[in-house]
């Protein structure tokens, strides 16, 4: 039974993986650990910014985007004016 559907990055993810196989091949694509992903998740949430939603901040967690063009393309379906994307960036940077 799903009790919530709440988008995870694939680091957040990881807490609920039992399989040691499956965690072993995650980490190869993540360059953040478990506790890491979950203190941007919180700082991205805390930017209070209307056009980025819970799908945007896992993917923003998962691709760690160091460029506003990088940025645009993950978020091409919001507009973001200069002063959020700087906001994000600035946010991702800290926890590179």
């Amino acid at each position: 039974m799903i009790k919530n559907t709440t988008p995870l990055s694939m680091q957040e993810s990881l807490e609920y993986i039992k399989n040691p196989e499956l965690k072993a091949f995650i980490k190869k694509f993540t360059s953040l650990n478990e506790k890491k992903a979950k203190e941007l998740r919180e700082k991205l949430v805390g930017l209070n910014l209307i056009k980025l939603n819970e799908m945007h901040i896992s993917k923003l967690i998962e691709m760690m985007p160091e460029e506003r063009e990088e940025l645009s393309k993950i978020l091409s379906d919001s507009n973001l004016d200069e002063n959020e994307s700087n906001a994000i960036l600035s946010t991702i940077k800290e926890h590179q």
